[in-house]
């Protein structure tokens, strides 16, 4: 039963928003295996004054933090995270704008 908090700067659409939630659901239930149903997501968006990011990021930078239990493998997280990073690419949110923290 993973947590997801995901924190965005403000100024994406309400679609956008939505996929980018499915997304990273749709890879969690793909790669460490929960279940559909098992979805507790909580999307924060920020003022760009609240969230300062690296120059070398664009206005996509997402930080992607799944709280879970302990006990899965190393390549159950490297697929989490390959998963998350190609699901993101459609959104047009590429590998060096997102930070994925496992908890």
């Amino acid at each position: 039963m993973p947590r997801v908090k995901i924190d965005i700067r403000e100024g994406r659409s309400e679609e956008h928003k939505m996929n980018l939630l499915a997304a990273v659901h749709d890879a969690l239930v793909e790669s460490i295996k929960i279940p559909d149903d098992d979805r507790i997501q909580i999307l924060h968006e920020h003022k760009k004054s609240n969230f300062e990011i690296p120059p070398n990021k664009t206005e996509l930078f997402t930080i992607i933090e799944v709280t879970m239990f302990s006990g899965r493998s190393v390549e159950a997280k490297r697929s989490l995270y390959r998963t998350i990073t190609e699901k993101l690419k459609p959104l047009g949110i590429m590998k060096h704008d997102i930070m994925i923290i496992l908890l």
